[in-house]
């Protein structure tokens, strides 16, 4: 089967687990559009260390909590035997976190057979389409498929949803150093903000500019454009002259005023050049009887 028809069945495929995920788990005795449909001690139920989301708001769990308590958890967690009686979390980690906080005994769960590949694959179209990733959470797992999975942005593109120009841009946060990472990641910069901040000289200082100044991506973008400018414009080197000491430069101006052309003078420990800059003949003649009347 043609590589491209697999990947956009498998798009399909996730984005319809993602459908499914979304439905109420239903009562003992009605019919379940999804398999192994069932409720498991909690204690059974570990967090996949792969999964692309790393930071989970406490403020956020604790209202969930709050919601879990009085509705119990309305989507059920997706997980994968582990081992024996033993589940790892495909997606669902939120939810899995805040029913441990509301003091669940029991959870909900559907249960896939998935690789390591399809699980992440889920976690990150999961974490996507509800906006749970943070930028740089999301760039990461993107980087994660095509490390260990070989796939390409079009591939990412297919599956997630999102246009390859999407993709490429998530991408490029990954560039920028660690301290604007974690601008990133506890949003304090917005993706738009960091995109702009990647091709500029001082990534971490404009970064730091941004946040103090609480700019917006508009202006962010401005303060990027100028430090680019900056840096595509020729360094201006100092001229000769500032780097010459003072008896030198006097006798520069000396020797330029007794001519009445410019004279340049490099000096070195062991020599150096006097330079007469001349604009016409009538010039270089008059050089020419100064120097034969010494």
């Amino acid at each position: 089967m043609n590589d491209d028809v697999s990947k956009r069945r498998l798009g399909r495929g996730l984005a319809a687990l993602i459908g499914e995920m979304d439905q109420p788990v239903p009562v003992e005795g009605e019919k379940s559009g999804v398999s192994a449909d069932r409720l498991i001690p909690i204690e059974f139920v570990s967090r996949n260390p792969r999964n692309p989301r790393r930071f989970f708001d406490d403020s956020e769990l604790h209202d969930l909590a709050s919601s879990i308590r009085q509705h119990g958890i309305v989507q059920p967690i997706v997980v994968r035997t582990h081992a024996t009686n033993q589940y790892e979390i495909i997606a669902g980690e939120r939810r899995w976190r805040a029913a441990q906080l509301a003091g669940l005994v029991e959870i909900p769960v559907i249960i896939r057979d998935v690789d390591d590949k399809t699980a992440l694959e889920i976690a990150i179209v999961e974490n996507v389409q509800r906006s749970d990733l943070n930028p740089l959470e999301e760039a990461l797992g993107y980087e994660q498929l095509i490390a260990e999975y070989g796939y390409t942005q079009n591939d990412l593109g297919e599956i997630i949803g999102k246009s390859r120009s999407h993709v490429a841009n998530s991408l490029r946060l990954l560039k920028l150093p660690e301290p604007v990472r974690e601008f990133l990641a506890a949003g304090s910069l917005s993706a738009g903000h960091a995109r702009a901040l990647v091709p500029t000289s001082d990534p971490t200082a404009l970064a730091r500019t941004i946040v103090s100044k609480g700019m917006s991506v508009r202006d962010a973008e401005k303060l990027a454009q100028n430090d680019i400018k900056a840096q595509s414009e020729p360094q201006r080197t100092a001229a000769p002259r500032d780097q010459k000491d003072s008896d030198t430069l006097a006798l520069e101006r000396t020797l330029s005023d007794t001519l009445g052309l410019d004279v340049t003078i490099n000096h070195k420990s062991s020599g150096g050049q006097i330079r007469i800059a001349y604009k016409s003949l009538e010039q270089l003649e008059e050089v020419c009887r100064l120097l034969e009347r010494r």
